[in-house]
């Protein structure tokens, strides 16, 4: 199979992170008999400082001709500095997946058996998690109406949502549960907010057609509690923007770091894959980026936008292997250990696919 691929790599271990899946991902097309065609591009402050535009249309372009899209951090300290500044980074990230209709955010949270005690959560309340959020990602506060008003001492954020847009993500929510343990959560704040409301009616009018599935609401301040009480209660989950931005965060500690979960964003027509954690431009060039959540993020791409189950099995199989070997980046290492270096985990990873 002929694989296209668009190349975001962004900013701060962006470029580095991605290196390795790429190189990983090249190995399995190798032993697969697949050819890829990587096409790189800018987006976030590397585009900024390029052409003044953290979301070119050479880069929309690009990712319009692509078959998915693997994307790998944004975000400067520069701009994080600067609450005058009229362009940021993240704008790119908002603005590629609202041109690109990415509107659900599909985030994994498991758990590895070598990596149990690295959790800074008891092993017996974690273990056996497997869990999926679905974040709304183009609707809701991120993208709602704002501004200043009363000589800029009043700010204002407004939370919309539209029927359609919450229909189109659980759909998406009931269709994943159909193929898991056929439960679902909803999460929402309907006590209180009047767009959750709307989630939890429009969600219950729904149940109709998925007879199977067993559906419960639960208010987001239960489920941030629930998420660190009992994590292996939950099965898929789905909810607005804000509520899944800060959830699926909470959850990433579960693995024990956050450079191990990956992610996509998926559209009607586009995909993108991502690790979840940031661009950590402290560590730049340092060579000690994990790059497991990046490759983790290819072997999503492989099963979700190409249907190649037992490609995405075997890169999983080899980054299992490497942390039950301790071939892991410093932040996984034990005892403040060395760790080994970005560019040594994908070099060992290429090695066992090839061997």
């Amino acid at each position: 199979m002929h694989l296209k691929i668009a190349l975001l790599a962004g900013d701060g271990i962006g470029p580095e992170v991605i290196d390795q899946a790429v190189k990983v991902s090249d190995a399995i097309a190798q032993k697969y008999n697949h050819s890829i065609e990587w096409t790189p591009a800018l987006t976030g402050a590397a585009a900024i400082d390029a052409v003044g535009d953290p979301y070119p249309e050479e880069t929309h372009q690009v990712c319009l001709d692509a078959d998915a899209i693997l994307f790998g951090a944004i975000g400067h300290p520069r701009f994080d500095n600067d609450p005058s500044a009229k362009v940021r980074p993240e704008q790119g990230l908002l603005k590629m997946r609202q041109k690109l209709g990415l509107f659900a955010n599909v985030r994994p949270t498991f758990t590895f058996p070598s990596l149990l005690d690295k959790s800074p959560l008891k092993r017996e309340r974690i273990e056996g998690t497997d869990l999926v959020f679905l974040r709304e990602l183009t609707g809701g506060i991120y993208f709602g109406e704002r501004g200043r008003k009363n000589n800029g001492d009043t700010a204002f954020d407004t939370c919309t949502y539209h029927r359609e847009e919450i229909q189109r993500l659980a759909i998406k929510g009931f269709e994943l549960a159909m193929t898991r343990s056929k439960k679902l959560c909803c999460v929402d704040k309907a006590n209180v907010l009047e767009s959750s409301r709307l989630w939890r009616e429009t969600v219950q009018a729904m149940e109709k057609d998925y007879p199977e599935v067993e559906v419960v609401y639960e208010f987001v301040d239960a489920v941030a509690m629930r998420l660190v009480q009992w994590p292996n209660s939950y099965d898929v989950l789905i909810t607005e923007n804000l509520f899944g931005d800060i959830l699926t965060d909470e959850a990433s500690v579960i693995s024990g770091s956050m450079g191990l979960m990956p992610s996509a964003s998926v559209g009607t027509d586009n995909s993108l894959y991502e690790p979840i954690h940031g661009s950590f431009p402290q560590a730049t060039g340092l060579g000690i980026a994990n790059p497991l959540a990046t490759i983790l993020s290819a072997a999503m791409l492989f099963e979700m936008s190409f249907g190649l189950t037992e490609e995405g099995a075997e890169i999983r199989r080899v980054v299992d292997q490497s942390l039950a070997d301790g071939m892991v980046t410093e932040d996984l290492k034990e005892g403040g250990a060395k760790g080994n270096s970005t560019t040594e985990v994908g070099d060992y990873l290429v090695k066992q696919i090839l061997a």
